[in-house]
C-alpha cells in the first residue's frame, strides 16, 4: 500500500499515484481495457484494486516521477 500523509497526499519522493473509480456497470474486459490505454499512453501502471460490494471498483495507478530538465543555454 503506498504511503500518505493525513491530507491525503502521498509521500513517496518515487511515484506519483492516481485514483480513479470505475462505476459498476462496467465490464472487467472494458475495465482492463481502460487500464490498457492509461498505461500505454501515460506511463501508468496498475498499483491497487478494490472491488466493493456493489461492483464498484476503485483503482490506484502510478508511475515514475519524473525530475524536471535544468533548461539549457540560450544562444
Amino acid at each position: 500500500m503506498k504511503p500518505v500523509n493525513a491530507d491525503g497526499t502521498d509521500t513517496d519522493p518515487d511515484w506519483e499515484y492516481r485514483p480513479l473509480r470505475l462505476p459498476p456497470g462496467i465490464t472487467r474486459w472494458s475495465a482492463a481495457t481502460q487500464l490498457s490505454i492509461h498505461a500505454e499512453f501515460a506511463g501508468w501502471e496498475l498499483s491497487r484494486v478494490l472491488l466493493y460490494s456493489d461492483g464498484t471498483r476503485k483503482v490506484w495507478l502510478r508511475r515514475r516521477r519524473t525530475t524536471p530538465g535544468v533548461p539549457g543555454l540560450l544562444t
